[in-house]
């Protein structure tokens, strides 16, 4: 059901905000404001190496937080941050190939997921195993790319994925949302946070033109155009594709007890 990016590569941005520290904010935490995460238990679909597990924990007050992931190499990564922050006893991190999540009906007070839910095919599968999970009166969040429509992506979007090796599965948020009601979540919410990442990129391209006029340290023989070229051209790329591919935050709740609806799995 959820896998991640192909060639066995992390996506960038899932936890560059947080590896170092994790008392700095991450881009996807907003999704989570005015929700009381303090003493609940809380799933990370799509955990990474763990930074926003960690600081769902250790800044938001959590009792405990388990994330979960397909790669081994990030979840390796993970547990050692989990050890190396002293939160071993209040998070936990799961590796399992892509299918129904490893966890039993009503786990969880919260399921969260960053830029993970792309990468699941199948949006009604992804969503009813949300919802078994979910405990009555529990909250789904989360903040993900999405498509503007439902049809093919545009050129721009196709050489992206292409270019970065992507196993982008995209959506529209009526398709995201349509597929949350078809689980049983109610009370669904959803804001397009496209004008803020847009500002995120141009700062980022900013900075990196100011690096492309520096003066390049003789220890490299090669020109700093060069090894500026490659990053500015794919932030130029990302503001391109960013006005098809919006980034949503979502939220949506379990309010009722009827019998969750389980896809059938190969």
């Amino acid at each position: 059901m959820l896998s991640r990016r192909g060639h066995g590569r992390v996506e960038r941005g899932r936890d560059h905000h947080v590896e170092e520290g994790i008392g700095r904010p991450a881009p996807g935490l907003p999704v989570v404001e005015g929700l009381l995460l303090k003493g609940k238990t809380i799933l990370d679909i799509g955990c990474g190496a763990g930074g926003i597990t960690l600081h769902l924990v250790a800044r938001h007050g959590a009792a405990c937080a388990i994330g979960f992931d397909v790669e081994k190499p990030v979840i390796e990564a993970a547990r050692q941050g989990a050890i190396r922050h002293g939160l071993g006893d209040r998070v936990s991190f799961i590796q399992a190939p892509p299918g129904p999540l490893p966890f039993a009906d009503a786990s969880f007070d919260v399921v969260f997921s960053k830029d993970a839910l792309l990468h699941a095919p199948d949006k009604d599968s992804l969503f009813a195993e949300i919802f078994r999970v979910l405990k009555l009166g529990g909250v789904f969040a989360a903040s993900n790319w999405m498509i503007a429509h439902d049809g093919e992506p545009s050129p721009e979007m196709k050489a992206y994925i292409a270019a970065e090796g992507l196993s982008f599965a995209m959506a529209s948020p009526a398709r995201y949302a349509e597929a949350m009601r078809r689980a049983g979540l109610t009370d669904i919410t959803v804001r397009d946070r496209n004008p803020w990442y847009r500002e995120v990129e141009r700062e980022e391209l900013s900075r990196l033109k100011g690096r492309s006029t520096r003066r390049p340290r003789r220890r490299s023989a090669r020109p700093m155009s060069t090894r500026t070229s490659g990053p500015g051209r794919r932030c130029r790329r990302c503001l391109t594709v960013a006005s098809t591919a919006p980034l949503i935050c979502a939220v949506g709740s379990r309010l009722d007890s009827r019998r969750c609806w389980r896809p059938s799995h190969p």
